[in-house]
């Protein structure tokens, strides 16, 4: 059972400081096993007209939306529905978030959650309890199950196995809840469209997670391009490497290189451009330790995509980037040419005379390299499930991704081009 409400304090650890040195942190896939754990459309790049139907109340009251909003469907009753309409005017911007997973993802943004003004109550549920227990610890949050979690927060922040991520999306919107899910919705178009349609029958917010929307750079990229500056971009070029491979344990859970790793360069195209891919022609191989092979899995693979104006896409992804962890894109237009993840720490070194050398500190891992995006995305889901914001990036958004890294797949096992069928027919 939950104890009593405590307000966290206000003096909170930075989401770096709180995280550097844990022991259980030893890789950037590390999956939790098989409790709690981490996972590592509409108009592309534009952001859905879905506004989040506000918040539940502090005690457990239907969502409902602020003055001036359309009432939101839910599956509450009519009376639970009243009650939280009632204690809109009290509840203000303060809000009990509900963290289903208590992983390394999970604990990255419990202490982003725990850092933020507007969290007064922080819930964490975990199939493991001494886990969650000891990050609420550590954050002044509390601990409880997950029915009482869906009955009782305002908002949710889903980050579990790739596998559980389905069947939670689809009881938080059950339960009338804005949810904020890392991805993938599901590893298969079918499962991913039955989530999303509880999700829309239920009119309730899901925001999905890829962070590189709310990444400074990328952003700045995609401003250039939709400003005109970069002229007709007639070619754009991927990167997304990890430092070294995860544990062979992870493989059967990731859904494979290209559903794990490229799928978030497949998102970041499609909003950053604002266009749709209509065919890839993927490779893969699997070259370093045998268990990719024995997982039927892949540690390097490149993809060609075609864009449809016509612009070619390169995106490449490894497990086996020992200079650093490297996510770049490249954008080649007819006035000028950005890139996105380049910098000091960016794990490259020229082979210029007098060229850049390695950097003495390049990314480590993901969590280091996107802790700005992270924390921004988390932070703008809880304006979306307040009302005050638009969705940036919602499930349908998601399953437009997943569908290309379907294609991918298929002409990956296939040797040969295959058109992507935005509809996933």
């Amino acid at each position: 059972m939950c104890g009593p409400v405590r307000r966290l304090r206000r003096e909170r650890p930075s989401v770096a400081s709180s995280i550097a040195g844990r022991a259980e942190i030893a890789h950037p896939h590390q999956p939790n096993p098989a409790r709690g754990g981490t996972s590592g459309g509409g108009t592309p790049g534009r952001s859905p007209g879905e506004v989040a139907g506000g918040v539940r109340g502090q005690r457990g009251e239907a969502v409902s939306r602020g003055p001036g909003r359309a009432p939101t469907r839910r599956s509450r009753t009519s009376d639970a529905a009243g009650k939280g309409r009632d204690r809109e005017k009290e509840r203000g911007t303060h809000m009990r978030i509900g963290l289903i997973g208590a992983g390394r993802i999970g604990s990255f943004h419990a202490t982003a959650l725990a850092a933020d003004d507007s969290v007064d109550d922080l819930l964490i549920t975990d199939t493991d309890p001494p886990r969650a227990a000891g990050l609420a610890t550590r954050l002044s949050a509390r601990t409880t199950t997950l029915d009482t979690l869906l009955r009782t927060a305002d908002a949710v922040v889903i980050t579990t196995p790739t596998a559980t991520h389905a069947e939670l999306i689809t009881r938080a919107a059950a339960a009338g809840l804005p949810a904020f899910c890392e991805k993938p919705v599901a590893l298969g178009p079918r499962r991913t469209r039955e989530a999303l349609r509880a999700v829309e029958e239920a009119g309730t917010l899901l925001q999905l997670g890829f962070q590189r929307r709310f990444d400074p750079g990328f952003r700045a990229a995609r401003e250039a391009v939709r400003a005109g500056r970069l002229g007709r971009v007639h070619t754009i070029r991927a990167v997304t490497s990890d430092a070294a491979p995860p544990p062979a344990d992870f493989l059967p859970l990731s859904g494979g290189l290209i559903r794990d790793c490229l799928v978030h360069d497949f998102d970041t195209v499609r909003w950053l451009t604002g266009r749709e891919v209509t065919e890839v022609y993927a490779r893969g191989s699997a070259g370093g330790a045998a268990f990719f092979r024995e997982a039927g899995d892949m540690d390097t693979a490149a993809a060609l995509l075609t864009l449809d104006d016509g612009t070619l896409v390169t995106a490449t992804a490894t497990r086996y980037n020992g200079a650093g962890y490297d996510v770049r894109m490249e954008l080649s237009g007819e006035r000028d040419q950005w890139v996105a993840g380049l910098g000091e720490r960016t794990p490259t070194t020229s082979a210029e005379p007098g060229g850049p050398g390695a950097p003495e500190r390049p990314w480590a891992d993901f969590l280091e390299r996107f802790e700005i995006a992270y924390r921004a995305e988390l932070a703008h889901f809880l304006r979306a499930a307040r009302g005050e914001a638009a969705n940036p990036c919602s499930g349908r958004e998601g399953l437009a991704a997943l569908l290309v890294a379907e294609a991918c797949e298929v002409s990956r096992r296939e040797n040969r081009p295959v058109r992507v069928d935005p509809l996933g027919r």
